[in-house]
Formats: C-alpha cells, sequence, structure tokens
C-alpha cells in the first residue's frame, strides 16, 4: 500500500523574485533571479541538477508551450526539464514533480521553478467590460471576482450569516494581511490599510469591495530538493522535509448534483485530508505553526479556513474576528502578506509560499520572523469554486 513521501525529500534551498507590476524585466529574469538565490542558499553546482519541473500557466507570450525556454534561461543543459501547468495550482504541481522524482529515487538532485508575467498577457483580472485581452480569448466563463462573490453567497445562506458580520470578517482578512505585508521586501503592495478604507472601499462582485480582491503581478520562485541523506552529506544541518503535498481536481460534479450548496470548496476538503493522513497529523488546529493559503479572495480565505479543519463550519467569521489566524494568533495565516500583497502570478504562487513556511521555519523571515515554527502548511486553489483544483503541501523541520 502507498505511504506517501513524508521525510523522503527534503528541500535544501529555495528563492523567489520581487513580485509586482515587473515591466523593468522578462520572465527569464524573474526565473534567474529566483534560481540563483536557490541555487547559492543550496550550496550546489548547476550541473548537480538531474532534473527540473517549471510551471507557468498563461504567459505563452514569454514562456510559449514547452520547457525550451526556462532551461535556455536558466542554462539547464543536456537534463530533462518538463513544463507543467495546473491553474492556480502549478507552482505546487512543480513542487510535487521535481519531490516524487526525488523520492521514487530517479533522480538524486531536482528543481522545481515557477514563474508568470500575467501582465505582458493583457490578463485584467477585474470584471470591467473587456475584462483584458487575454480574457476573453480564452477564458468563456464568469469572471473570478463573480464566481468566488457566489461561494460568499452560498457560504452565509448555510450558516446563516448576517451580511455585516460577513463583510466584517472578510475586511479582517484583508486588513491583517496588509498589516503583515508592510514587513515583506518582495511583495508588489508594502502598505497598510485602514479597517475604514477596506469597509468603504469601491464594489466590485458584491459582497467583494477593491480590497477583497488579490492584485495581477509578474514574480518566480524555485526550490531544490534532494534526499534528506544528500542533504546531510551536502553538509545541511536544519533539514526542510516535505511532509506532504496533495491534489484534488473536480470532475465537474459540483455542477451537476444538488449535493453541493456552494458554501465551501470539496477540492481542498479532499486534498486536505489526504495531506493531514500523509503528514500524520490529527489536528491540524493546535499542530500548524503558520499557513498560507489561497486568498485570491477574502472570502475564499475565510471560506478555507474551514475547508483546511482549522475552524469548525460556520466559526470561521467568529476565529477571525477574534485574531485566531493573526500575527500573534494561534495559527498565523498570511504571514508575508498573502496573495493580497504579492498578487497572483499564477504559476510562481505555490512555490512563493512554500518560500516562506521554508523561510519561517529556518529563522530566515526577518522582521516577519515567528517564534518556535516546525510545521507549515501552503494551499492552492485554481478555476472557480465549483470546477477547479486544490493543493495542499505540508512542510517542517526534521
Amino acid at each position: 500500500m502507498a505511504s506517501g513521501i513524508k521525510d523522503k525529500v527534503a528541500i535544501i534551498g529555495m528563492g523567489c523574485s520581487r513580485f509586482g507590476e515587473r515591466w523593468d524585466a522578462g520572465t527569464d529574469t524573474l526565473l534567474a533571479d529566483a534560481f540563483d538565490e536557490a541555487l547559492a542558499d543550496a550550496g550546489i553546482e548547476r550541473s548537480q541538477i538531474d532534473a527540473a519541473w517549471t510551471g507557468s500557466c498563461f504567459d505563452r507570450i514569454n514562456v510559449g508551450n514547452s520547457a525550451i525556454p526556462a532551461a535556455t534561461a536558466l542554462r539547464l543543459d543536456g537534463i530533462p526539464v518538463s513544463r507543467l501547468e495546473n491553474m492556480c495550482a502549478t507552482g505546487t504541481e512543480a513542487l510535487r514533480g521535481a519531490a516524487y522524482a526525488v523520492a521514487s529515487g530517479a533522480v538524486d538532485i531536482a528543481l522545481a521553478v515557477g514563474s508568470e508575467k500575467l501582465k505582458d498577457t493583457g490578463y485584467g483580472g477585474l470584471p470591467v467590460q473587456t475584462k483584458g485581452t487575454f480574457n476573453d480569448l480564452w477564458l468563456p466563463m464568469v469572471s473570478a471576482p463573480a464566481g468566488f462573490a457566489q461561494l460568499a453567497a452560498g457560504y452565509r445562506a448555510r450558516h446563516h450569516i448576517a451580511k455585516d458580520d460577513l463583510k466584517r470578517a472578510m475586511a479582517h482578512v484583508s486588513w491583517k494581511s496588509h498589516q503583515n505585508g508592510v514587513h515583506s521586501p518582495k511583495a508588489h503592495l508594502r502598505k497598510a490599510i485602514a479597517m475604514e478604507s477596506i469597509l468603504n472601499a469601491p464594489m466590485i462582485a458584491d459582497p467583494l469591495g477593491l480590497f477583497d480582491c488579490c492584485g495581477v503581478s509578474d514574480g518566480a520562485a524555485a526550490a531544490i530538493v534532494t534526499t534528506p541523506e544528500i542533504a546531510r552529506a551536502l553538509g545541511k544541518r536544519d533539514l526542510v522535509t516535505i511532509k506532504a503535498v496533495q491534489l484534488s481536481i473536480s470532475s465537474g460534479i459540483e455542477s451537476t448534483t444538488s449535493q453541493w450548496d456552494g458554501s465551501y470548496v470539496r477540492n481542498t476538503r479532499t486534498a486536505a485530508a489526504k495531506a493531514y493522513t500523509e503528514a500524520g497529523i490529527k489536528d491540524p488546529r493546535t499542530e500548524l505553526g503558520l499557513i498560507e493559503v489561497h486568498d485570491c479572495f477574502s472570502i475564499t480565505e475565510l471560506v478555507t479556513m474551514e475547508d483546511l479543519n482549522l475552524s469548525e463550519p460556520g466559526r470561521a467569521v467568529h476565529d477571525i474576528l477574534d485574531g485566531f489566524y493573526d500575527r500573534d494568533g494561534r495559527v498565523p495565516c498570511q504571514i508575508d502578506g498573502g496573495l493580497k500583497c504579492f498578487g497572483h502570478p499564477i504559476g510562481a504562487s505555490g512555490l512563493r509560499m512554500a518560500y516562506e513556511v521554508y523561510s519561517q521555519l529556518l529563522g530566515r523571515a526577518g522582521e516577519r520572523q515567528l517564534p518556535g515554527v516546525s510545521l507549515g502548511l501552503t494551499h492552492n486553489l485554481g478555476g472557480v469554486p465549483y470546477l477547479g483544483v486544490a493543493a495542499v503541501s505540508v512542510l517542517g523541520l526534521h
């Protein structure tokens, strides 16, 4: 019977570019920024990498449909390099590919890298009349804000939450992330926002206001993985190992059955349950030291707290308002500001989240550093709540 990859793979190096409207840099430069940092962190030579997985979702202007541009940018000569895409879980999918290759014994050292220059694609993000040139050409579906606004409606109806209470909790989600993002030098947005500004912001898709939505950014992140034994031989003392990495893809059942009421995300619950089993986590609310979740919208983070079994059904609103997920709360969420402050360059986000957890576990997070962190989780959610993909990874000290 399959036993998973818990503690079979160690992360020995990670890197992350600065996120933002990077008109100053091409995809190759962003990839190189992340890779060079990861390579220096790992303390190895480029020639020691046996295989690589590169993730990119929409950036076909710069990346195309193959791995060749990434291999060229990073000078990965003569090794297998695979390009992949899995919506907003693309970065985590790259990490999964590299980790599985190491765990299987197929390679000794593998690279996972994810990048995206959304600003170059014309991706609009918000539901303006044209939605940006890219959306009209490729996405014959509701806008992302509209899709997740429906999640808010479903959640309210299921748990009988007053609209004002939900709005205050959503505002607290955004307020908390902006407070944290001030201390993230690589974040796109580094400005604290007053609660009144969030509550009174222009409406995008009721109940989502402007500050309930993450931005559109460019960026890249990378991870180098190997076995714990090789990591020790390389002189690594404090090891961060992968405790679990799980994905769940929708079969479309949410939109074809009356069994789903639109109040939660089935894929997140499925991936989380499998990840907890693989990692040996019994009570995530007391065992996890920090989490990085897919806060494309504030309502998404709120609902995710219940989908990850951190808050009881219908109680996320209260936990959020009580500060349970604040910097000084029991399970800090988005200690670096999350998607809300970094934006969401799709291929990079999953690895960027892992970069923050990795930095916290090793005590390298600077002003953001939390005390005594030994176990962290990342979560991605792609597509829309009723048709998409979810990924959950758990990283910890070994």
